[in-house]
């Protein structure tokens, strides 16, 4: 009990000791930290409530002061840390989302177009299909001509592709 009476009483005396040694920076970021903290009991009841905004002062502020753990009275800082980890866990998580896997579908125009272009001629093949393609400027493999068989039956109209209007019919026997 003495002991901790002691620990208590000298830590702040030998903070006073050594304020003319600090440098000013240090000292601002300080009192932005302690301001900060107190905000926070204001905005709160008994119990600070700590916002993501709040989470990322903390991130920001032990980056930049090593002192801050110090000036640290309301969160432990083994939990800023926690924070820390789990907004660069975050952050990457979102980042590797924004992508769909797999390669890009083919456009509704061109599977259209195969389509009809299968039709309207059943002696080619995909080779020669991927040949005309090619030269009205649609870049496509053979596997992708052959996944979109012709549908059986009806008039297929296939919509501008290229700046070329295309129009196939086939006439059901």
């Amino acid at each position: 009990m003495v002991l901790l009476i002691l620990t208590t009483s000298i830590h702040p005396f030998l903070g006073l000791l050594l304020l003319p040694f600090r440098s000013r920076l240090s000292m601002q970021l300080e009192i932005l930290a302690l301001r900060h903290q107190l905000t926070d009991y204001q905005r709160g009841g008994t119990k600070p409530r700590i916002k993501p905004p709040d989470h990322i002062f903390w991130a920001w502020l032990s980056r930049v002061w090593s002192g801050w753990q110090d000036a640290l009275v309301f969160v432990k800082p083994a939990t800023v840390i926690a924070w820390q980890r789990k907004r660069f866990r975050d952050h990457w998580t979102r980042v590797s989302r924004r992508r769909r896997p797999g390669r890009p579908g083919v456009p509704v125009e061109v599977r259209k177009l195969i389509r009809g272009m299968s039709q309207a001629n059943p002696t080619w093949g995909a080779p020669r299909i991927v040949g005309e393609l090619g030269k009205i400027g649609i870049d496509v493999a053979k596997s992708t001509v052959e996944n979109y068989p012709p549908q059986a039956g009806g008039i297929v109209e296939v919509a501008e592709v290229g700046g070329l209007h295309h129009h196939y019919e086939r006439r059901a026997a």
